[in-house]
């Protein structure tokens, strides 16, 4: 069980480098610049989450994570070299299976270090999101977690969904709150769902 969570984690560090990677060759950055947002990206969200726990920062422990970086990155530089243009929607799809392996993995490790479940549903959020938000401040866009399609919401509701099922069933769990997020979010990238919470209006001077 432990290798199949650690696999999934290692995945999930994968496709979210992929993600710094893709949105590094639409800025036009060069290698430094390639590596700094696929890193960010990648282990942001999680760094932040362990130091608010106050856990060991994982990959300080598991160097495999950096390795994981650079031969995704590696791979994707590679594939890029023979594309002109790569459309938004790869960049938020790559996005929006990390949010899936992430919002359900940060839950797990929050669990397992012994906090509650709404603890857990926050750090699953967390872990999801803010590498996300630190590569788009980093390349100087609007951070995906601040526009007006789901976000966010749907990694609470992926970790959600994991804490209320890992007591009976881990890798149900795992399957059903990592699906929960993806389609949700690739629902929101398709469909442009949103929780509006203010009326249109008109500014009057």
């Amino acid at each position: 069980m432990e290798q199949i969570f650690y696999w999934t984690d290692q995945a999930g560090v994968a496709v979210f480098a992929i993600a710094g990677t893709l949105l590094a060759f639409r800025k036009k950055m060069d290698g430094f610049g390639v590596i700094v947002l696929a890193s960010a990206t990648a282990i942001g969200g999680g760094t932040i989450r362990d130091l608010i726990l106050g856990l060991p920062v994982f990959w300080t422990h598991d160097e495999v994570y950096l390795y994981t970086i650079l031969t995704a990155a590696l791979l994707t530089i590679v594939w890029l070299r023979f594309k002109a243009y790569i459309p938004m929607t790869t960049l938020q799809i790559a996005d929006a299976f990390g949010l899936a392996f992430f919002a359900a993995m940060g839950a797990e490790k929050t669990l397992a270090a012994g906090f509650s479940p709404f603890i857990a549903v926050i750090m699953g959020t967390i872990s999801a999101c803010f590498g996300g938000m630190l590569r788009d401040v980093l390349a100087r866009d609007i951070p995906m977690v601040l526009k007006g399609e789901l976000y966010a919401t749907t990694c609470l509701v992926g970790a959600t969904v994991y804490v209320l099922l890992v007591p009976f069933q881990p890798l149900i769990a795992l399957a059903a709150g990592m699906s929960a997020t993806l389609v949700m979010r690739l629902g929101a990238i398709k469909y442009q769902w949103s929780l509006t919470v203010f009326r249109d209006h008109q500014d009057h001077y």
